[in-house]
């Protein structure tokens, strides 16, 4: 079963993935922040990570960076889901390491999509 950490503050974004993907047959982690992200990942090593970018704590660049340093987490896909979409942002997320980019409000169809393209 492949694993998915849903990282988002927003619990409608959060519940609405992780109905979602535990339908689509995925073992769904949760972390409402960067820190418990990190927590999580020293034990799941997940297969993808949806990552929302502002949020408290630790945010998603900082998370992504301590992400990429784990020889662990290399075949770990990383989706940044935000509402940050100006052009620098997105180029941003893409260079410290992002397999994808995606802006809310955003299509689950899309979401989903994106996910199955990046880790089936």
């Amino acid at each position: 079963m492949k694993k998915i950490l849903i990282v988002d503050d927003e619990p409608n974004i959060v519940m609405t993935l992780e109905y979602t993907f535990k339908k689509s047959n995925y073992e769904v982690f949760i972390a409402r922040d960067g820190q418990e992200a990190l927590d999580i990942i020293k034990t799941i090593f997940p297969d993808v990570i949806i990552l929302d970018i502002m949020m408290p704590m630790v945010d998603g660049y900082a998370t992504l960076e301590q992400i990429k340093k784990d020889k662990n987490l290399k075949h770990t896909k990383v989706i940044f889901l935000s509402a940050k979409n100006k052009a620098s942002d997105i180029e941003k997320g893409l260079a410290l390491g992002a397999d994808a980019y995606l802006t809310k409000p955003f299509s689950i169809k899309n979401v989903v999509d994106k996910v199955f393209k990046l880790v089936e």
